[in-house]
């Protein structure tokens, strides 16, 4: 999976993955930025959530006809020195229809555990690559 970021001036950039489908992000207005998108650490807790919903959704595949609403709420309290990392997550899910609460909690612990791409990959080993002006460089 592979997706390009472009940046747009200021503090703005927007991603595009293989199919033209758009993200906008920006720094936002408080630092700096212009507000015309939804700020990278946003974007984690956003992509975190679609995640675990979709996970959940398919889990409790034999209540779908019987749910409601899934809608999930995350807050992300953040380190107060740069790199300001997300040092806890609070996930807030609603669920409303007829189903099972064992059920959900099921699906809410497969999910984390098991399923959620985006859960497991904010444990994730980063490495770098720098191309300049179309060459690659090697770090020294």
């Amino acid at each position: 999976m592979k997706v390009s970021t472009k940046w747009e001036g200021n503090l703005a950039f927007t991603m595009n993955n293989h199919t033209g489908k758009e993200l906008k992000m920006d720094a936002g207005e408080s630092a700096g930025g212009e507000g015309s998108g939804v700020s990278p650490m946003e974007a984690i807790l956003g992509g975190l959530a679609g995640c675990m919903g979709i996970d959940m959704y398919m889990i409790l595949k034999p209540y779908q006809e019987k749910l409601e609403r899934i809608e999930i709420e995350t807050d992300g309290e953040r380190n107060e020195e740069p790199p300001k990392y997300f040092t806890k997550i609070t996930i807030t899910i609603h669920v409303d229809g007829d189903v099972p609460a064992n059920r959900v909690w099921r699906a809410i612990k497969l999910s984390d555990e098991k399923y959620c791409s985006v859960a497991n990959s904010l444990k994730a080993e980063l490495t770098y690559k720098l191309i300049l002006n179309g060459e690659q460089i090697d770090q020294n």
